[in-house]
């Protein structure tokens, strides 16, 4: 056995060692899903404030859109994002107390680029205490906003009691305690205003909250003036809010029904024609691979790997970027410089495995512009839109809120800066699609027909794939969209129709973020 070959194998041990403990530390974090849904149930919340005429025909659609009992539905996922973080507080209090009876080390300065060893004792406790502050805050927030729904259905004693029950956590911001009191004589038998009320309406409740409480305060105050300025802005932002919302549920829904046309059309001609159908084009016909499997591991342990977790975060840590890093545009610029950094690096370290190879056979990394692979990039996502959907939802009952999300969703949702959103944009929707089709389905799911069918191949390099993002609740959702990205380019054989498709996927997982994001903040 070569010196090489033993380096590939202890180097392969150790990507799936790390890989593994990053899958597996995920677990314990909250889904980024928990977060976004309660993004949306705030438009429709700020939606429902639309007085619309009194034609039948638009209230029904209004009806269709944010359900017949809006609040009822926005009251359960509040609930549900509570009952989710305080179970997620317990879990880190007691992560925290394991810890603080472990012996204190000495660590290195902290980095944004996220480690490749495990963290000692006393980064896992600064964590984790910064996670208990961070969930210790958003119960409180959300206690408050519950109690608002519950004040607007017109369950005022649940809602006071929602508000004292907040009163009693001593270790919350004094001024969400303030809040809660200043909410309770709002709503209490006999109203009273108190003089920091406005203040504290704005520094704490945004959107139908906001203008709920602040609605209530000049009720009582008869300050018609200002009642009749706040109904007109919130009729503005409600109408906005629904056009935003009929946006986000209509094109995903409309390419969902074309997808879900195609998937029926394309099964029942190939149930009909079988192999003369266009699902079975190219099915079983495998590339001429010249390489083998240690060229594969090769590729993506020193490329992917040791490019993305060694090298690229080690070379960033030399820039000089504060960190934590707050600007969101130097984020975005992180984001995109290390993703390029990594593509590059591994892009090559796949020719320099493959060189002594070339020239390949045609059918390898084929970019062709004249041969419909716009038409297959189009019809790909349609058909991935009821797929993921679907799977999606299995997901989310599976991992119930835990297993982890891309952190880059949750930056993405909460800027409202263009450029930042612009890198963003350029990093998911072109930079990304390019590299990850290029090495997934242009170099993996050909290379592993040599040893592998071609649905074989399409199911590992999709799980391998979703595998790569290291977030264990998204697995099953992206190598259902793996496979939609394999079976695609293995019908075309050119790499720009899962590419599109890709691209495509991310750009509409970006606008719903902005529209979400744009609508709360």
């Amino acid at each position: 056995m070569t010196l090489k070959r033993i380096f590939l194998i202890l180097l392969t041990l150790v990507a799936i060692l790390v890989s593994g403990s990053s899958l597996v530390g995920s677990w314990k974090e909250p889904q980024f899903q928990s977060e976004l849904e309660l993004y949306q149930t705030n438009i429709v919340l700020q939606a429902t404030e639309w007085q619309s005429s009194d034609n039948k025909e638009i209230q029904s659609a209004k009806t269709a859109i944010l359900g017949a009992k809006p609040l009822d539905g926005a009251l359960k996922q509040y609930q549900e994002a509570r009952n989710s973080a305080e179970t997620n507080l317990k879990k880190a209090q007691e992560q925290l107390a394991q810890l603080r009876k472990q012996p204190e080390i000495t660590t290195p300065p902290q980095s944004s680029v996220p480690p490749v060893t495990n963290l000692s004792p006393s980064v896992q406790q600064r964590q984790l205490q910064q996670t208990s502050s961070q969930l210790q805050k958003s119960l409180a927030e959300l206690d408050l906003q519950i109690g608002i729904i519950q004040a607007r259905q017109g369950d005022t004693d649940s809602a006071i009691a929602t508000w004292q029950q907040l009163q009693k956590n001593s270790s919350i911001n004094p001024q969400f305690s303030e809040t809660s009191q200043m909410l309770i004589a709002l709503w209490d038998d006999s109203p009273r205003v108190s003089e920091d009320a406005e203040l504290l309406i704005k520094d704490n409740l945004q959107g139908w909250f906001r203008y709920s409480a602040l609605e209530k305060t000049y009720q009582i105050e008869q300050d018609t003036k200002s009642l009749n300025n706040l109904k007109f802005t919130e009729q503005q932002a409600a109408e906005k809010a629904l056009f935003k919302l009929t946006a986000i549920a209509t094109l995903p829904a409309l390419g969902g029904f074309i997808g879900l046309g195609l998937l029926i059309f394309t099964f029942g001609q190939w149930v009909i024609k079988r192999k003369a159908a266009l699902l079975a084009r190219n099915a079983e016909e495998k590339w001429i691979t010249p390489w083998d499997g240690e060229t594969i591991l090769q590729v993506f342990v020193v490329g992917f790997f040791l490019m993305g977790q060694l090298l690229v975060p080690f070379a960033l840590q030399l820039l000089p970027i504060p960190r934590p890093v707050d600007n969101v545009r130097i984020q975005a610029f992180y984001v995109l410089l290390s993703y390029i950094l990594v593509a590059s690096g591994s892009l090559l370290v796949l020719y320099l495995s493959i060189k002594q190879y070339l020239p390949l056979t045609e059918d390898w990394f084929r970019f062709r512009l004249w041969d419909g692979w716009v038409l297959w990039g189009i019809g790909g996502y349609c058909v991935a839109i009821p797929i993921v959907i679907v799977v999606s939802l299995i997901n989310q009952q599976l991992w119930q809120g835990q297993g982890g999300s891309n952190p880059l969703l949750q930056i993405v949702l909460k800027s409202q800066d263009n450029l930042a959103l612009l890198i963003f944009f350029s990093t998911a929707a072109i930079a990304a699609p390019l590299f990850e089709e290029f090495l997934f389905r242009g170099f993996l799911l050909p290379s592993l027909t040599r040893y592998l069918p071609v649905w074989g191949s399409i199911l590992f390099s999709s799980f391998l794939f979703a595998a790569a993002h290291l977030s264990l609740s998204e697995i099953l959702p992206l190598s259902a969209l793996g496979i939609v990205l394999g079976v695609v380019y293995s019908r075309s054989r050119n790499l720009l129709a899962p590419m599109l498709v890709h691209s495509l996927w991310n750009s509409g997982t970006l606008l719903s973020l902005f529209i979400l994001g744009n609508s709360t903040n």
